[in-house]
């Protein structure tokens, strides 16, 4: 079996436009933006967290590419989306003769990376859902009229700065936040983002790390 790589499944027309059909589909329902930028960004930054913790190359390699995937199924609808594209990327990395193995922990990872259903249940999974999950910035609002933002968009039109740090010898994943709260508090932040944040830190627990929340200078978890 050959192995494909991450530039491959990036420059590939078929994934590419599923994701940027599922962005389309979102920016009509008033959803902020799922693009290819969304893509690349939760790609790099789940397989710099698996190689921090001096992950091999190959589940470094399998994150970047379930993390490219991940929202491929919002061209299908955004409700189940995550089970939807993992349907759609087995179908696809199975055409690639990817080894079986490979290509089922690609769609486990986007599978379970909604936290409607899902939760990290290894270590590509766990480095998707913090990826994804973390990635909150003022570009992704679609809306362009405040006076119509919904509270996803308020709380990611708020984000002056949303860092991903690892702290490998403390064994520590943190993410720092700083907002604008005239736009958004902090309580606004974690009544929309609980779940999400449970996630992460399962999802850290799962890499072998504490997951830590600072927002505006305040520990918050």
């Amino acid at each position: 079996m050959r192995v494909i790589s991450y530039k491959d499944v990036k420059k590939n027309e078929e994934i590419n436009a599923l994701i940027e059909k599922g962005n389309d589909v979102l920016y009509e329902l008033g959803y902020t933006e799922h693009s290819r930028k969304h893509a690349a960004r939760v790609a790099q930054r789940a397989g710099e967290i698996l190689e921090k913790l001096e992950f091999d190359e190959h589940e470094v390699e399998l994150a970047r590419i379930a993390g490219y995937m991940h929202d491929i199924g919002n061209c299908v609808n955004r409700n189940n989306h995550a089970h939807s594209g993992a349907i759609l990327a087995y179908q696809i990395l199975r055409e690639e003769d990817l080894s079986i193995n490979d290509v089922l922990t690609i769609v486990t990872a986007i599978g379970h990376h909604d936290e409607a259903t899902g939760t990290s249940v290894d270590a590509v999974s766990a480095a998707l859902i913090l990826a994804d999950k973390t990635d909150v910035r003022r570009n992704r609002v679609q809306n362009r009229n405040p006076a119509n933002f919904d509270i996803h968009d308020r709380v990611n039109y708020a984000a002056l700065k949303a860092a991903l740090e690892l702290k490998e010898e403390k064994k520590v994943i943190q993410m720092n936040l700083e907002l604008d709260d005239s736009i958004c508090t902090v309580m606004d932040y974690f009544e929309i983002f609980l779940e999400r944040m449970l996630m992460c830190r399962r999802a850290a627990e799962v890499l072998g790390c504490r997951f830590k929340l600072v927002a505006n200078g305040n520990k918050l978890c």
